[in-house]
């Protein structure tokens, strides 16, 4: 396999998007493990794309839009943010204003924020949702004529022009195989889970449970939300730890923003590098670093907030008449330490590659902004 850097192998993913393709590298069969590996089609089942016309949309330049974001409660929000409003910087041309709002994770206060921005007259949404409660809203929106694109999150509804994620159920699932995998079929697995109610959330756990049910020897000892936080993922690791101790044999995590605190956890109980069991991980840097430095098999799988300048960017072509996908699933990055492939999970790159050790834990990698620092970030836009 050729290496490619971070910054190259996003870019390869970014140029993937607009035909739906993935860079996933997945074996069928390898007989030196042991175990067959699953099927491909059903790891990575996206489904037919379908595309939407938009020409009831068009109108000239510039445009208001409005982005009501759930909130940047963490790290990977605040990255979403910044790759939306650096992507708002590039077609600043098209632009009249962007208008940013914060929902702090509360969807009543989502719901009144969608409203002002239908009152302040803005030609587009860009909903991030905070849970499917904001749902109504993006209804009134739709019903109002004004075009909603929803990132990251869903609601139920299908009143949405384009929806733009990354595929949580495949997300889920190949966490999970690579973890039942990784333990030969056989031993207790504890999942620490984002935002309770958040649609990402609840669909990786169902993913990872419809694997971990295919293995009879697996055990599920506990499901736990962390709110995506590494403090939190470190408390409730903690808890698990001093419950279940050495029963736990690896941990299933959707996100590296728990995950990270989960390892914490372990080395502050006092394992010992190597004894750590595997983890499942994705985006932040700590994560690596944590894996790396206690040799923790890791496999991680990326859910990059750069789909936040992929919206801004959608919002453009619907604005402009072009047709966009009603679905799409932006493209991701699997990374595994060395030597702990399994026999359905091949990396893109090695974790030790793929790990920026020289940058701060804080930083999200996927985010495709050159050179990102969340605490010097700035972009010029129309506000």
């Amino acid at each position: 396999m050729n290496k490619l850097s971070p910054k190259a192998l996003f870019a390869a993913c970014i140029g993937a998007m607009a035909l739906g393709l993935t860079t996933h590298s997945i074996a069928q069969d390898d007989s030196k493990a042991g175990m067959p590996a699953v099927s491909k089609s059903f790891l990575w089942n996206n489904g037919p794309i379908t595309f939407v016309d938009t020409t009831k949309f068009k109108k000239a330049p510039p445009y208001a839009i409005g982005f009501s974001n759930a909130s940047v409660s963490n790290l990977w929000a605040l990255g979403y943010l910044h790759s939306l409003e650096l992507a708002a910087e590039k077609n600043k041309g098209m632009i009249k204003k962007l208008i940013v709002t914060d929902a702090n994770d509360n969807p009543t206060k989502q719901v009144a924020d969608i409203q002002d921005l239908m009152q302040r007259g803005v030609d587009i949404l860009i909903v991030r949702p905070a849970t499917e409660a904001v749902d109504a809203a993006v209804n009134r929106a739709a019903k109002q004529g004004i075009p909603v694109i929803l990132g990251d999150r869903r609601t139920p509804s299908d009143n949405y022009v384009s929806y733009l994620t990354v595929d949580d159920w495949a997300q889920g699932r190949n966490m999970a195989q690579w973890l039942a995998e990784k333990l030969k079929g056989k031993g207790n697995v504890v999942l620490l889970a984002g935002m309770a109610g958040a649609s990402p959330a609840e669909a990786r756990i169902k993913a990872a449970n419809e694997v971990f049910k295919q293995y009879p020897g697996i055990k599920v000892l506990d499901t736990q939300y962390t709110d995506w936080s590494p403090a939190k993922g470190k408390t409730v690791m903690a808890a698990m730890i001093q419950k279940y101790g050495k029963d736990i044999n690896g941990v299933w995590a959707d996100h590296g923003l728990q995950a990270s605190g989960g390892i914490e956890a372990f080395t502050a109980a006092g394992y010992k590098p190597g004894e750590i069991p595997p983890f499942t991980c994705a985006d932040l840097n700590a994560c690596w670093i944590n894996a790396i430095k206690n040799k923790v098999p890791m496999m991680s799988l990326d859910n990059p907030p750069a789909g936040g300048g992929v919206a801004l960017e959608t919002a453009l072509k619907v604005l402009q008449g072009q047709s966009v996908p009603h679905n799409l699933f932006i493209p991701t990055t699997i990374t595994v330490t060395k030597g702990d492939e399994t026999p359905s999970i091949k990396a893109d790159m090695p974790a030790e590659d793929y790990a920026r050790l020289d940058k701060p834990g804080d930083l999200i990698l996927s985010t495709g902004i050159p050179n990102y620092d969340p605490k010097t970030f700035k972009a010029d836009f129309p506000k």
